[in-house]
């Protein structure tokens, strides 16, 4: 069966997230009063083939363990759906 993994990786709360305070800056000069607390991060999507939702959702969380998030400083959410 072939799955579509939903991937977003975001630096970890309490850690200083640079561009997260950028965005925020440029907000505030571009007069958008009232922004806070921006933080960015990135999505991926990644096609997996696996014989269940749960066997997709495993090797989605191990791609994302080993290679496309930080273990150290960034946290991960998954939703993987069939394709």
């Amino acid at each position: 069966m072939n799955f579509r993994a939903h991937i977003r990786v975001m630096p970890r709360d309490g850690l200083l997230d640079p561009q997260g305070q950028a965005v925020e800056n440029a907000l505030t000069e571009l007069a958008f009063d009232g922004v806070s607390s921006v933080r960015v991060g990135r999505a991926i999507e990644v096609g997996v083939a696996a014989d269940s939702l749960e066997d997709a959702e495993d090797a989605t969380r191990r791609m994302c363990e080993r290679l496309l998030a930080n273990p150290v400083t960034e946290d991960f959410l998954i939703e993987v759906d069939p394709a």
